[in-house]
């Protein structure tokens, strides 16, 4: 019987939860949120590209939706089937863990659009959800745990050359100074002792971009005062203006290559997107079998009742008997271990029954039990189960279809494959040599004041250096004194054995996720074939049980006349024995 109706009810998770779970995607947005304070008002936007942003994520919601007390009445947590899905959608710790799975692979893309490396750390393994407790005796896993392994989400991380970073940045300095330095030639300065203020400035911006290319422009200028009469020009400036382009030709030189991790990344945020899918699968599983135990739980205790019952009245019947001297005091013996035995029976029903309560109030709840209030609740299940006079069971090859199709475990072994081909293009392309190109460009500026303490040792000054900043600039974009030079840099590794080492190894894991592809396939295809044989087998079984407890009935209420009228060869236990069959 509990076999025929897990079976059934294995159907029902994934359409319920999923119809609710689009109910509820307000409340998730809502539980999991990351905010940016917006950049200031002018500045911001000037530098908005390269604004430091205070993401903010909001705290862990720890406490109950309001659904949950809204169920509580007298006492009673009154619970259906639908009632049941939607608390452990809004409640369920492993469900609200999962959520935060986009959102790690969502800050994971980020990181990598700007040019980071992959982090291995955003994966939370799928938690197998709760279990119900033995059916006989006291449980020893009461607690709800599941015993089994947990499927763990795979993301992969690629070797081979390093993406560029693609995040552009600026940088600046400033460097202020005053020196004395003793002179022991007085030809050179005219000094004994050379004093220098000094002050230097630099800017560059630097970008990358997923073709390999790289660019950096810089500008800086010193400005100088001496002591000494020799400089024609006191105060004076130098400045510079430089532009450096770069490109990989070899190695590092593809879109492709450069860009893996982005398109890995992507795939990492449809593969936590399917494993929250995943854990609501499981999870919503794991409670509608706790709910629907908790059901035959209450049958079972309601059973055994009538079994006590039964066997108290006939504790009192054959009592009566005995004082009229129509049985044996034995048999009075007999019916009192009987009634001992259900005793026993109906506290191992019970028993099992508050531990179930338990289990399912810490599956729908995220303070689980913590509060002494919702420990005493007694959950009143308003669903019974109803088995189908008859199956419609499609065809086994149209199952099949409708399980690969859907099952979010291969699209994420699917997506995995696909990850594991970008991770081998680039460690492939991490065995070719290195070689690079790079232009650099850059003009000089000088100009300065008339030395005031002048000596005329060198004639006048050149007056096209007479000026302030804005004849330095004008030398610079006029480039009245240009430097040019270009290059190649080229590297082989000799041997490049640890490339070659990742290669190869890239090659082995993407052949085993290919196996373990069709591994899964074939065992999907094995799922469903003996999920029908099993349906088909239940219903025999099911049947067969009815008809069993119907002729049990029977027997007991023919076996019950017979003793009661003292009938040959019936005893008290015949009539036990009947009792204890049906």
């Amino acid at each position: 019987m509990r076999t025929f109706f897990n079976r059934i009810r294995l159907f029902l998770p994934l359409a319920l939860s999923l119809q609710l779970t689009a109910q509820q995607s307000n409340f998730a947005a809502s539980e999991v949120s990351i905010t940016n304070p917006p950049a200031p008002p002018v500045l911001g936007r000037l530098l908005r590209p390269f604004h430091l942003e205070k993401r903010q994520v909001a705290a862990a919601k720890l406490t109950n939706s309001p659904r949950l007390n809204a169920l509580i009445r007298g006492g009673n947590l009154y619970l259906s089937v639908e009632d049941a899905i939607a608390l452990a959608l809004e409640n369920n710790l492993d469900i609200a863990v999962q959520r935060y799975g986009p959102f790690l692979a969502r800050e994971s893309l980020r990181r990598t659009e700007g040019g980071g490396l992959l982090r291995t750390d955003i994966a939370i393994p799928i938690a197998p959800g709760p279990v119900s407790v033995s059916p006989i005796g006291v449980s020893g896993n009461a607690t709800g745990l599941a015993g089994g392994g947990i499927a763990a989400t795979s993301f992969l991380v690629g070797y081979g050359p390093n993406p560029p970073s693609l995040d552009p940045s600026i940088s600046a300095s400033v460097q202020i100074g005053h020196t004395t330095v003793p002179q022991t030639n007085l030809g050179l300065n005219s000094t004994t002792s050379l004093v220098t203020s000094y002050r230097y400035y630099s800017f560059s911006y630097s970008q990358q971009w997923l073709t390999g290319t790289a660019m950096q422009a810089s500008y800086g200028s010193q400005h100088y005062y001496l002591n000494s009469p020799n400089p024609t020009l006191n105060p004076y400036m130098q400045a510079y203006l430089d532009l450096t382009v770069s490109q990989s030709l070899l190695q590092g030189f593809s879109r492709a290559v450069n860009d893996r991790q982005i398109r890995i990344a992507k795939n990492n945020m449809k593969v936590t997107n399917l494993t929250v899918k995943l854990q609501v699968i499981t999870t919503i599983a794991a409670v509608l079998n706790l709910y629907w135990d908790l059901v035959a739980f209450n049958d079972d205790v309601r059973i055994k009742q009538e079994a006590l019952a039964t066997a108290r009245k006939l504790l009192d019947d054959n009592r009566k008997r005995v004082a009229e001297g129509a049985l044996p005091a034995l048999e009075v013996t007999r019916a009192a271990a009987q009634v001992s035995q259900s005793e026993e029976n109906l506290l191992i029903a019970q028993t099992n029954l508050a531990q179930q309560e338990t289990v399912l109030k810490n599956a729908l709840s995220r303070t689980g039990v913590q509060d002494s209030a919702f420990d005493q609740v007694h959950i009143v299940p308003l669903d019974t189960i109803q088995v189908p006079k008859t199956e419609e069971i499609r065809p086994v090859q149209d199952l099949v279809q409708v399980a690969l199709a859907n099952r979010p475990e291969i699209e994420q072994s699917q997506i995995n494959l696909k990850n594991s081909k970008l991770n081998a293009d680039g460690t492939k392309n991490g065995l070719l040599p290195s070689l690079g190109a790079f232009v650099d460009v850059t003009s000089n500026g000088l100009a300065g004041a008339l030395n005031p303490i002048y000596n005329n040792c060198c004639g006048g000054a050149d007056p096209y250096f007479l000026g302030g900043s804005g004849t330095v600039l004008g030398q610079l974009f006029r480039r009245n004194f240009p430097n040019y030079s270009t290059g190649f840099q080229f590297t082989i590794p000799l041997r490049n054995r640890a490339a070659q080492a990742d290669y190869a190894m890239d090659q082995l894991k993407l052949r085993t996720e290919e196996l373990q592809l069709q591994r899964s396939l074939n065992q999907i295809r094995v799922e469903v074939k003996n999920a029908v044989i099993g349906l088909q087998q239940a219903r025999v079984r099911y049947e067969t049980a009815v008809t069993t407890r119907q002729l049990a009935e029977q027997s007991l209420d023919a076996e019950q006349k017979r003793f009661q009228y003292g009938a040959t060869g019936s005893d008290v236990t015949t009539v036990i024995l009947a009792q204890q069959d049906l």
